[in-house]
């Protein structure tokens, strides 16, 4: 009878431990499929007080995403950042970790260290940027490299300023690798005969570019802050025109062209060529309550295979900071292709709930 009622007391545990692994799996169960059913959402501006003049690059070894931007003021009693980098897993919620640089590189004696656009290559981190100074007779382009996204950034040198390669305002770099061969892109806002947008071929390390002569003209004077994107046999040119910087007055916005050869004629919709000012179809523009919408990131791609774009702009009602910086916040938004050309909803940027990228 003893045997019989231990029997009995183990089949009861044995049954009521069923019941409870059972339940448990079954509410995890639950939980999983909510988490992966329900849609992430966001609502721009993804980070802020500031971060102007953005460039995105992906680090294949954890997946993590890094954003660079301007040196900058916070106006929080920090002084100034020198090129503040961020780190994100989604481009949604993005986390300040530290800066590229620890000191201004030494090749130019006055000047901010401003849009810089960091590529890996060779296993290597480039950062470019350019060095200027408001209204500057000759700023430059400088390059630093390091081993990780998070830097530190070792100053490689100048690569070129504005009278050695005989283009004013030479700014706002730009990194496009093309059939092994390496190009800097680079220009802004001037009226001078030599003005506009260019590109030249780098070294295949991306350290120097071996002859400053053979640069190529791309885009006029009107222009700034290029990016070129490749997509289904065609080279798009987006850059940005406008007033960047003047806090809610600020006029910058986004428009396009494309072209079948990297080197141009790059025609908008209209078939006007950018190397003509005046020219370019509207991508993107501001609104009641963004303005100053531009210098975007390369093009990003996700895992369902959309497209997105981050690009600073102002609120405003709030268009700086304490110390009288403009406060260019993170804005993100998804790129919509029609009929070949990268369009962005309503051509302005989102002000309500979206749909976040989708990455694993």
């Amino acid at each position: 009878m003893l045997l019989k009622y231990w029997i009995g007391v183990v089949v009861i545990l044995s049954l009521l431990n069923s019941c409870r692994s059972s339940s448990g799996s079954g509410k995890q169960q639950v939980q999983t499929i909510g988490s992966s059913a329900k849609s992430k959402t966001y609502t721009n501006p993804v980070f802020e007080p500031i971060l102007a003049d953005p460039t995105v690059v992906r680090n294949p070894q954890n997946n993590l995403f890094y954003a660079y931007g301007t040196a900058d003021n916070w106006g929080d009693g920090s002084g100034q950042r020198l090129v503040s980098i961020l780190q994100s897993k989604d481009l949604v919620h993005w986390t300040w970790i530290g800066t590229a640089f620890s000191s201004k590189p030494s090749w130019k004696s006055e000047g901010g260290i401003w849009a810089p656009d960091v590529v890996l290559v060779n296993g290597k981190y480039l950062l470019y940027y350019a060095y200027s100074t408001w209204g500057d007779p000759n700023p430059g382009i400088g390059v630093a490299l390091a081993d990780g996204p998070e830097g530190p950034f070792v100053d490689q040198g100048k690569l070129f300023d504005s009278k050695s390669i005989d283009v004013p305002n030479s700014i706002d770099p730009y990194f496009f690798a093309e059939k092994g061969h390496n190009y800097l892109f680079w220009g802004s806002f001037s009226d001078a005969s030599t003005q506009g947008t260019y590109g030249v071929l780098l070294s295949s390390d991306g350290t120097k570019v071996p002859d400053l002569n053979k640069k190529f003209k791309v885009a006029a004077g009107d222009f700034e802050a290029v990016v070129i994107h490749k997509r289904k046999g065609y080279y798009y040119f987006i850059g940005s025109k406008g007033s960047c910087c003047e806090g809610e007055k600020s006029t910058y916005h986004v428009l396009v062209g494309r072209s079948k050869n990297l080197k141009g004629p790059y025609l908008d919709r209209e078939g006007r060529d950018l190397a003509q000012r005046g020219n370019g179809t509207v991508m993107l523009k501001g609104n009641d309550k963004f303005v100053g919408t531009g210098h975007t990131s390369r093009v990003i791609t996700d895992d369902q295979g959309n497209d997105w774009l981050l690009y600073h702009a102002m609120d405003p009602k709030r268009p700086r900071v304490s110390t009288g910086g403009n406060r260019r916040m993170l804005l993100l938004d998804k790129v919509i292709w029609k009929n070949g050309w990268p369009t962005i909803e309503g051509e302005t940027s989102s002000t309500v709930e979206k749909n976040s990228p989708i990455f694993k």
